[in-house]
């Protein structure tokens, strides 16, 4: 199991049923392909669709039908397709119980740079100030490090997206809940060690004493 697709399935946990949830682009859209049949929810995509489903086989793919990202998505059975206005309605109005979004740093405050780093060829920040401040529930989904570097820090050196304290982080080594005591180690990866998760990140974290391994595929 590689790390995206532990990030993915331990994410796709805090979806509950009923939930209307939004995916950002890259690796969060991976949560769709892991719930489980008896959850019923809505993603909703920036670009106007309220009911997205997992991607489509080859072969299968709609033009018409894409995530934010303009990658190939299906439908479930009662989506439907609104326009901009209606879809940022949704997301400023507060009516978005959760959305999921990559992350290039987080840090001891619980606040989130993900969009461009400036000077570089890299995407905007898209939706992701909305998202931030208007989602009921935010989701950092996001591998550990970038090249060796720690991504969770003590304070982010790149734009912030929102001057707000996200829900949690979820990467392969660790799920963890900022609070207003700081970063809460609240579960290790699977073959994880705590220490591993000290010494690849440069925040300060909150360690219980005890810190268990994520359950990847719980029965609900």
């Amino acid at each position: 199991m590689n790390a995206k697709e532990i990030i993915a399935r331990r994410v796709a946990l805090e979806v509950k049923d009923g939930m209307l949830v939004n995916l950002g682009i890259g690796l969060p859209s991976l949560v769709t392909n892991y719930l489980p049949e008896n959850v019923g929810v809505f993603f909703q995509a920036e670009n106007g669709v309220i009911g997205l489903g997992a991607r489509p086989t080859e072969g299968m793919e709609d033009p018409d039908l894409t995530d934010a990202g303009g990658g190939f998505v299906t439908a479930v059975p009662g989506a439907a397709s609104i326009d901009s206005a209606m879809s940022f309605g949704l997301i400023r109005g507060g009516h978005l119980d959760m959305t999921v979004l990559g992350g290039l740093q987080v840090d001891e405050r619980g606040y989130l740079a993900n969009w461009m780093v400036p000077g570089k060829m890299v995407p905007g920040m898209g939706g992701a100030m909305d998202l931030v401040v208007g989602a009921k529930k935010v989701v950092v989904s996001m591998v550990h490090t970038a090249k060796g570097n720690p991504k969770i820090v003590p304070e982010c050196t790149l734009p912030l997206t929102a001057e707000r304290q996200i829900s949690l982080i979820v990467t392969e080594m660790a799920v963890i809940e900022p609070t207003e005591d700081g970063l809460v180690l609240r579960e290790v990866g699977p073959g994880v060690a705590v220490d591993e998760v000290r010494s690849a990140t440069a925040a300060k974290l909150i360690i219980p004493d005890q810190v268990p391994e994520m359950v990847l595929d719980p029965l609900r």
